[in-house]
């Protein structure tokens, strides 16, 4: 019978992928100094980040690997200087996550993918300050500029706050498609089926 707590091993495999995703997520943010390309990040990263973190999926064996992962993503936003909502929306994703992966035994790949889409919903914690405290986001960005921090508001308005989750989750949805097609091979070596 397998050891249902973390090891060492499975600690390695949280590091490595999310390793991995943060350089994707990274890069793709480094866009977001186009103010037009801020939101796309909620697009893009969802996508491009399905590939590696569907992988990582036909690792997840054991419950909180998923939490782990979400929550240092969180923590990386936090020190990378956007703000702690990351922490507590990925808090909340992650564990959704993990419920929904459990529930198909770490076996079904259409429960894999809904759990890739819930869990990328912790990159939308990372514009809620832009939404909620708008002032204070931006008086530690002004090296941005005036029109940067007015063009970014334009295009965020408080109504696209829920549109962006949806986005998020949609896309993450996608991601996991895309994830599941170029890794087929994985999933059905790891049971995925």
């Amino acid at each position: 019978m397998k050891a249902k707590k973390l090891n060492g091993k499975d600690l390695i495999q949280i590091g490595i992928y999310a390793a991995i995703y943060f350089f994707i997520v990274m890069v793709i943010a480094m866009f977001g100094f186009i103010p037009i390309f801020m939101p796309l990040i909620c697009v893009l990263a969802p996508i491009l980040g399905g590939i590696p973190l569907m992988l990582f999926f036909t690792k997840v064996k054991k419950f909180g690997m998923i939490l782990i992962l979400s929550l240092l993503m969180g923590i990386l936003m936090l020190i990378t200087g956007m703000g702690y909502y990351s922490i507590i929306v990925g808090l909340i994703s992650g564990l959704i996550s993990e419920i929904i992966y459990r529930s198909g035994n770490y076996q079904s790949s259409a429960k894999a993918i809904l759990a890739y889409a819930v869990f990328s919903v912790w990159m939308w914690g990372n514009f809620l300050p832009i939404f909620f405290n708008p002032t204070v986001y931006f008086s530690t960005r002004q090296d941005l500029g005036l029109e940067y921090a007015q063009t970014l508001i334009s295009l965020l308005p408080s109504w696209m706050c829920p549109v962006l989750l949806i986005i998020t989750f949609l896309c993450g949805l996608i991601g996991g498609v895309l994830g599941r097609s170029v890794l087929k091979k994985h999933f059905i070596k790891a049971g995925l089926v």
